[in-house]
């Protein structure tokens, strides 16, 4: 598989935002189906100033993109954006439980959403 392209422009993090959001420990991942009739994948990485200085961050974004180089050609969803959201733990994890995380994350973001409750089916009402 091909490897992804690169998400620059700020709009486009913008609408990933609008995605599927996954948590994880090391960080979180945006994924938003584009609709645009490409089957091409983009990445995307963010890391805000509250994880550290501006080595640090560099250093996050490096390990986040090269997680993606070996996950996403294979794992990721075609003609989506994926945005990864770095976390200060994402420095301390190792590096093959990153791995790991990314593929369960991706996993994740393929189910559908779950529906939501009805406030009489939340006080446990419905369904009689």
């Amino acid at each position: 598989m091909r490897q992804p392209e690169r998400i620059r422009q700020r709009r486009d993090f913008l609408a990933a935002n609008q995605g599927r959001r996954v948590p994880s420990a090391g960080f979180v991942l945006l994924v938003r189906q584009r609709d645009d009739g490409s089957d091409t994948m983009r990445a995307g990485f963010t890391v805000t100033k509250k994880v550290g200085n501006s080595v640090v961050r560099n250093r996050l974004k490096r390990r986040l993109r090269e997680i993606v180089h070996l996950v996403l050609p294979a794992h990721g969803h075609p003609g989506a954006d994926h945005v990864l959201i770095g976390r200060d733990s994402g420095l301390a994890r190792d590096f093959a439980v990153l791995l790991a995380d990314l593929e369960k994350a991706l996993a994740k973001a393929h189910l559908p959403p779950k529906p939501k409750q009805t406030p009489t089916q939340a006080a446990g009402e419905g369904g009689r």
